[in-house]
């Protein structure tokens, strides 16, 4: 045993197999709704989220993938996908010819519109309902604390 992992003791483990878990079992209500309702994966919704919500309804491929948390690889096959299926198209940047742009098309647009309703009353159900006032604002303060450390 390293001298890293002899530091964490057996309940930190305990908690952080907890929280990998919770974001599974959350993620897992959330996939179940969005492909049943709306045959859209999480990470589709996500996307398609993050373009609606982006200056022209696009962002380049690079900016995409950081916002969303996937590898390029994984953004560039989902892209495929959602191209297939009309939700988004992909165009060229005009001050870099490598570059690409993710555009949100208008049908990708509606089935957002349509699926978040679902997303969110499986966010209320999986998450918010099962948590107080008091233990939001302590999940909101353990993660803002997370996340300032992420700069690392």
């Amino acid at each position: 045993m390293t001298s890293s992992m002899a530091e964490i003791s057996p309940r930190q483990l305990v908690v952080w197999r907890m929280l990998q878990r919770a974001q599974a079992q959350i993620t897992r209500g959330l996939e179940t709704d969005l492909l049943s309702g709306h045959d859209l994966a999480p990470a589709a919704y996500d996307v398609l989220q993050t373009l609606a919500g982006s200056p022209d309804r696009r962002l380049r491929m690079n900016d995409l993938a950081d916002r969303v948390l996937l590898s390029r690889s994984g953004l560039t096959r989902l892209i495929d996908r959602l191209q297939r299926e009309g939700l988004v198209e992909r165009a060229a940047c005009p001050s870099d010819a490598r570059g690409l742009f993710a555009v949100l098309t208008d049908s990708g647009e509606n089935r957002l519109s349509e699926a978040t309703p679902t997303y969110l009353r499986a966010i209320q159900r999986e998450f918010l309902d099962v948590l107080g006032e008091e233990e939001l604002r302590q999940c909101a303060a353990m993660l803002a604390k997370l996340f300032a450390t992420g700069a690392r």
